[in-house]
């Protein structure tokens, strides 16, 4: 009888759900938005309910802000997959308050990853450094383009909030004194060129970085433990304010990245979707290793939705019901 069921699946995918069936998922839209991460999440999600739940999804793309301020005010887009909501905490509070939005669930299991990181053969090499105060030790393991006397901290470039928060905490924890000059590479092609460059000749390399990225699906590189526990009086205070000039020693924090979906729709629509998108949530290396696969392989979202599903159907075949997993599998 299983047999039965599979071929008629594969044979006929379109009729593996009923007209009653789509009607309750309907029309919808996705919030893809602009960077790598998010563009295979929206477009996973398109294609998982789409062919496994009959809906009648499509993407918009757009970004953080926009996204999540049309998702509040209209109920539209009806699905945000990867929202950052700690770079507008407000509005993601006002609308949970006011009832116009639901968080489903984890986009992230491990959430968005922001701080210092290093290669990972300097930690092989030298397994005493661990910590930001252990890499201040040792200047000449991170040599500065312009001057190897030095060690240097790559901030990232002007403008970027990492910069803001690296250079605060290099000048608190003291790396000038330790002999560090902080570098701003002057873009974000000269940040990841910068380390490229350090791993492919094998030097070493500290600063600014941030998972999920495909460069970091690419090249092996160690998150450095700050040594201190986070404070986030203090964070807002002066470690993320760029004109104060007394910071302190701190951590940097995980940011929630979570999937916000609008109540009217969360309360109409199928439940098995609300489900789904409930136990939908990957971790930071799964994604590094998708984004550099298709940064590789030149691939778009819809490309690389289509390489998770074919490659790790042991992760996502836990989010979906059987019988979504098998119109998913048929329609692949």
């Amino acid at each position: 009888m299983q047999k039965l069921a599979l071929a008629f699946a594969a044979a006929v995918p379109a009729l593996a759900f009923s007209t009653a069936a789509r009607a309750e998922c309907g029309s919808l839209t996705i919030a893809s938005m602009n960077w790598q991460s998010a563009e295979v999440l929206a477009s996973l999600d398109q294609f998982i309910l789409n062919e496994g739940y009959g809906c009648d999804a499509e993407v918009t793309v757009g970004d953080t802000v926009p996204a999540i301020t049309s998702l509040v005010e209209k109920g539209s887009p009806e699905i945000v997959p990867e929202g950052w909501v700690g770079l507008m905490p407000e509005l993601f509070e006002k609308g949970l308050a006011e009832g116009k939005i639901v968080s489903v669930g984890k986009a992230l299991s491990d959430g968005g990853v922001q701080g210092w990181f290093m290669p990972k053969f300097i930690q092989d090499e030298h397994p005493e450094i661990r910590t930001v105060a252990d890499v201040l030790k040792h200047p000449e393991l991170f040599p500065a383009p312009e001057d190897p006397s030095k060690g240097a901290i790559f901030t990232g470039p002007q403008g970027w909030g990492g910069n803001v928060i690296t250079t605060q905490l290099a000048h608190a924890f003291g790396a000038e004194d330790h002999g560090f000059t902080l570098v701003d590479p002057g873009s974000a092609a000269g940040h990841d060129g910068a380390v490229a460059r350090a791993y492919e000749r094998h030097e070493g390399w500290v600063g600014y970085y941030w998972a999920p990225t495909a460069l970091l699906g690419k090249y092996e590189m160690v998150k450095l433990d700050f040594g201190v526990p986070l404070d986030m009086a203090e964070w807002k205070r002066c470690t993320s304010v760029a004109d104060c000039a007394d910071p302190k020693p701190n951590s940097w924090p995980t940011d929630e990245v979570l999937t916000l979906v609008a109540k009217e729709f969360a309360e109409t629509t199928d439940p098995a979707v609300i489900d789904y998108l409930k136990k939908r949530s990957w971790s930071n290396d799964t994604v590094n290793a998708l984004m550099a696969w298709m940064t590789e392989n030149q691939a778009t979202g819809e490309d690389g939705a289509r390489e998770f599903l074919k490659t790790h159907p042991e992760i996502w075949t836990q989010w979906v019901s059987p019988e979504a997993a098998e119109a998913i599998k048929a329609a692949l």
